[in-house]
This record gives structure tokens, sequence and C-alpha cells, in this order.
């Protein structure tokens, strides 16, 4: 998909109070950042924010951080946002392989990948962001019962993830081919790209991987 650029974007998303600078700074510190000891939880791969808004609406006890590593789209979630009063929220406009640079190990308790780029070349594979090269980063900045939750509807990519969350040493609790229809669904918090993509009639896939207690 190519992404329409918005001049301007990279200035206003530097001069935005909703926007973390430098956080690689924050290492070990971010409940500074909230002002307040929470539960920590990101979204790689945002988009433009609705899903993550909407669990910091829901769960004012639990500290948000939606990244997205472009800025033309990172400022339409900025634009939703600056219409929300919502403590418990911060975005970042960074590389999902830098976040072991930016939290310290344990810092985070859940991370959301929500339909993520496939990259369809196998010459690609380890860009996908269920690739044991990530899987590697999530794993040093997880606390020990953390988990990673992945949804998307290319089922390509998700039997890639299966078997790569697996190699690269995770446990699956939970996997299903259709969340819409399984005993998965109830609470269920729905992307853009979802809600287009389950309106066609599209199944939505979606995994839920904690480390392995053997590994």
């Amino acid at each position: 998909m190519r992404l329409r650029h918005i001049p301007g974007a990279e200035e206003q998303i530097l001069e935005s109070p909703y926007v973390v600078q430098e956080p690689e700074t924050k290492r070990g510190k971010w409940n500074e950042v909230f002002g307040k000891s929470s539960p920590i939880e990101i979204e790689v791969g945002m988009g433009k924010g609705k899903f993550i808004m909407e669990l910091a609406q829901t769960h004012p006890e639990i500290n948000y951080v939606g990244i997205e590593r472009y800025s033309s789209v990172l400022l339409r979630g900025l634009q939703k946002r600056a219409e929300l009063e919502l403590p418990n929220i911060y975005f970042m406009c960074i590389d999902a392989k830098d976040l072991a640079d930016i939290y310290a190990p344990g810092e985070v308790s859940k991370i959301y990948l929500n339909f993520s780029d496939p990259w369809p070349k196998d010459r690609h594979a380890k860009r996908r962001l269920t690739s044991t090269e990530f899987m590697s980063v999530y794993d040093k900045i997880l606390k020990a019962d953390g988990v990673v939750e992945f949804k998307t509807d290319n089922r390509g990519l998700f039997d890639f993830s299966l078997e790569s969350v697996k190699k690269a040493g995770w446990e699956i609790q939970y996997y299903t081919f259709d969340l819409h229809h399984s005993e998965y669904a109830e609470g269920n918090v729905m992307t853009e790209y979802e809600t287009k993509f389950a309106a066609k009639g599209n199944p939505i896939c979606k995994l839920v991987a904690s480390r392995s207690h053997e590994a």
C-alpha cells in the first residue's frame, strides 16, 4: 500500500504534546512519563489509533503507548487524540526493532500487533512483526507473564506466525482462524482495518502467545 505523505507531518509530530520525543531517554522510567505506576501496554503499528485509544478510554488503570513509524499515518491518530481527554496514552514515531533500547526488561505488560504489513516476499520474512527476530525483541521488554496478541485477515501471514512464534520458543495460549465467530469474540476491540475486512466477510485470525515455560 502506497502511503500519501502529508506535508509538515514530521514537524507537527515533533511539536505534539502527545508524542514522546527521544523515547530512549525514558527507558526504565516510563511510569514517570504517565505520572503514575500502572501496567504498560503497547501497540506496534497502531495506524490511525482507533484500537488503542478505545482501550485507553475503557481501561484508565492501564498506561498505553501507540507506535507508528509512518508520520503521515500517526498524524491522523494525533488529530483524533486531540479530541479526547485521555491522560493514559502517548505515541511514538519509531521502528519496532528499536524497542529494547526504549523499554527496560520487564517494563511492558502486553504487546498488540494488529493487521501488520505481511511482507509477502520470502526474502522479507524477517521484517514481519511476528518473525523470530521481532519475537526476540519483545522477549527483552515484556514482563515474565507478558503476552503478545496478534490479529490479521491475512491467512498466509497467520500461518507463518503460528510457526515463527513457536520457533522463537514461545507458547501459543490460543489461536483462532475466525475470531468473530469464536469463543474469543467477547470483548474484542476492532481496528479500522478489522472493521473494513469484517464487513466484507473476511475471517479474522488471532493468536495470543507467551513465553514457553520450557524456554
